[in-house]
């Protein structure tokens, strides 16, 4: 079954499997299954034709996913960066934005550069 754009697992439940959708966490998925009156149970290869489409209209209609999640993102982060807004000056310099310490623990951040803390020098040229 495809829903926005992602294939999903076919030997997952569906409640499990609709997680595979950027936007869609697992308390969405069980309110997703409750419109479409579906059991949460069942697997995304046992679901029925009209099943699938009621899913598929579902998420496609009520719920911002994929590209659209992912567009609006950018665009708020360089909304932010535009009005030099606090956040978005952190965003700019690739630093975490929400408040954390800086002087240890943010990898996720800045990326895995790590940078050793050496004497400076250079190592002597080995003798043959």
């Amino acid at each position: 079954m495809r829903a926005a754009g992602v294939t999903l697992p076919k030997d997952k439940r569906i409640a499990i499997a609709l997680t595979y959708i950027k936007g869609i966490g697992k308390t969405s998925a069980v309110h997703i299954l409750q419109k479409a009156h579906v059991s949460d149970d069942v697997r995304v290869k046992d679901l029925k034709q009209d099943e699938e489409d009621r899913l598929r209209m579902i998420v496609e209609k009520e719920y911002k996913t994929e590209g659209d999640l992912t567009r609006e993102t950018l665009l708020n982060v360089k909304r932010l960066t535009e009005i030099k807004a606090y956040r978005g000056i952190r965003h700019a310099r690739h630093l975490p934005v929400r408040g954390q310490k800086t002087k240890t623990n943010n990898r996720t951040v800045r990326g895995n550069v790590r940078k050793s803390a050496g004497s400076g020098r250079k190592p002597a040229a080995q003798k043959t």
